[in-house]
């Protein structure tokens, strides 16, 4: 039996569109604003007066935005005279110089370069190259990196801010001095020419801006994969890509969030494409404020900035919620404001879930996206009661087919490659056109993921292609091992990979932070032993204080079995 995976036709059709609440449209447009700085403009206007961003207790409203931003975008245009389409790094964690930063650049007609703090030398100039950018904004805690750097890539100007830059003044001075002194976390640098963030705005103001001539096909931000899977690429995503996300995302919850009354816990850095989305651009769509937490893995004082809002969303992926919920002081916090839950960029794993509804009274709503797709494809409906393990229906106006590795469509229940076609979709990987050409086949994205698609549509992931353990001939997925060993009341946090095995080929090994210290092998084996396949249970059980994260909290299966190869030390 034949059967076409897409949200707007096929067999299906009629039934996914029952799934979802009434007033979920089945498509939407990608061109209501005519580029994301029209978007910006209308909703800087809209709510002039009221909070966008808050950070370490400072308050920045849109007018406020919308002056700084501009100042920023005339001193690239006037002073540094940098051109339309020039590339601009920023290379922040979530503070107000962000989204200042951030829209000055958009803009000035100019490419977002988002780029992850913690990167390493080698990363980091890998990426300055790669995207040709012309100038970086950087704050000073990670200068030293850029300074080894610096001189063997193209960057013309850098822009160096500092942590309290933005707050008012005795904060400033306070939060600069003991981020400097106190907790050092400023490693000698020398970057001379640089230009102070201050300096910029305040020249920035003096300047006369140029609103760039801009349509929704021109970029709008060179968005790098996370790393993970080999050699960073630069999504390419248009000023389409991003309103279409933006806007199936609002389609999706938009009887959930009320306009100019919303605030949203911004935890996952804006520079990762989840955040910047979901957080940064739909919730300023919906004259919302965001609450940026600059340092999340400071669970005691996340929770402490936490107790000072009435937050009505947040968004963030598994650990994070995990870490929250293990935390005495945030299961006192009052969620009657709370509205929404969103989790993704990796599997929200059953008990956080099930823990996290019974704390807050509201489900996790799991989704599923990548940095390809601007980033969101699927989520679970609003009104979903439970967690289910899916990653929902396919958004609007965005079609899936499931393909076995021949390319044939594969049957309900049945596992194959994800592959989705939408306004969300990149353009391709910046000046690679071969590996464009793997994952871009005729007008449909190869994900690499494989999943599942019920009678009802739901998709469910089963895994990544690469992640997929072989024993024996036997397929061995490591989310399913996760989620049974998370049910392990003794249990943290876990990771399952595949290691060579001159008996099966490969076996299962899972490695293990414990919740409490009592926890033994033998009690894990005894517990995947109940719930798994005797293929499935661990051969080797490894205990540890804690696993290898990206900066976003996502499991790096990759390290963990990079350090499992033979001779690795």
């Amino acid at each position: 039996m034949e059967i076409q995976h897409n949200y707007r036709g096929g067999s299906l059709n009629k039934v996914w569109l029952k799934r979802y609440p009434a007033d979920v449209p089945a498509e939407i447009s990608a061109d209501r604003y005519t580029s994301l700085v029209d978007l910006f403009e209308q909703a800087a206007k809209r709510y002039a007066d009221q909070p966008a961003f808050v950070n370490m207790g400072q308050k920045m409203s849109y007018r406020q935005l919308e002056e700084k931003s501009r100042a920023f975008a005339a001193y690239l245009q006037q002073q540094l005279g940098l051109k339309a389409g020039d590339r601009v790094a920023l290379m922040m964690p979530n503070l107000l110089q962000y989204p200042v930063a951030l829209f000055g650049v958009l803009r000035a007609g100019m490419v977002v370069v988002n780029v992850n703090p913690l990167y390493t030398p080698r990363e980091l100039k890998h990426q300055l190259n790669d995207s040709g950018a012309s100038a970086i904004v950087i704050v000073s805690n990670f200068a030293h990196t850029l300074e080894k750097v610096v001189a063997d890539t193209a960057v013309r100007h850098v822009i160096l801010t500092r942590m309290g830059d933005q707050l008012a003044p005795i904060k400033a001075t306070l939060v600069n001095f003991v981020v400097k002194y106190v907790k050092k976390l400023v490693p000698k640098y020398h970057l001379p020419g640089a230009i102070s963030f201050r300096h910029v705005l305040e020249v920035g103001a003096t300047l006369n801006y140029q609103r760039p001539t801009l349509s929704n096909d021109d970029l709008a931000f060179l968005q790098y994969t996370g790393g993970t899977t080999g050699v960073a690429k630069g999504a390419m995503l248009t000023h389409r890509n991003m309103q279409a996300n933006l806007e199936q995302t609002r389609a999706t919850y938009g009887k959930v969030l009320r306009d100019g009354k919303e605030c949203v816990v911004t935890a996952l850095p804006l520079y990762h494409i989840f955040a910047l989305t979901v957080n940064g651009l739909l919730f300023l769509e919906l004259g919302g404020q965001n609450l940026l937490i600059t340092n999340p893995r400071d669970i005691p004082g996340f929770v402490k900035e936490l107790g000072k809002f009435p937050f009505t969303a947040i968004t963030g992926v598994n650990t994070l919620f995990n870490a929250l919920l293990n935390d005495a002081q945030f299961n006192k916090l009052d969620f009657s404001t709370l509205r929404l839950s969103a989790g993704g960029g990796m599997a929200v794993q059953k008990v956080v879930a099930e823990r996290w509804e019974k704390l807050t009274g509201h489900y996790l709503l799991e989704g599923y996206g990548l940095t390809e797709c601007s980033p969101l494809v699927s989520v679970n409906p609003y009104d979903i009661s439970c967690h289910t393990g899916s990653i929902g229906l396919p958004v609007p106006s965005t079609d899936v087919r499931i393909l076995d590795d021949a390319g044939n469509e594969v049957p309900p229940g049945e596992p194959g490659e994800l592959c989705i076609s939408g306004p969300q979709v990149m353009l391709g990987y910046w000046h690679h056109p071969e590996a464009t050409a793997e994952v871009l086949k005729n007008g449909w994205l190869h994900s690499g993921d494989i999943v599942t698609v019920d009678q009802e549509g739901f998709i469910r992931i089963v895994d990544r292609k690469k992640d997929m353990i072989l024993v024996s001939g036997f397929n061995v997925y490591p989310n399913e091992i996760e989620d049974v060993l998370m049910q392990h009341p003794k249990v943290r946090e876990a990771a399952a990979i595949g290691v060579p095995s001159d008996l099966s080929g490969e076996a299962v090994k899972v490695c293990i932070v414990k919740k409490d210290a009592s926890l033994t092998k033998e009690d894990v084996l005894d517990h995947c032993r109940r719930q798994l396949t005797g293929y499935k249970v661990p051969k080797i059980i490894e205990f540890r204080d804690e696993l290898p994260k990206t900066n976003v909290g996502k499991i790096l299966r990759r390290e963990l079995r990079d350090e499992a190869k033979p001779g690795a030390s």
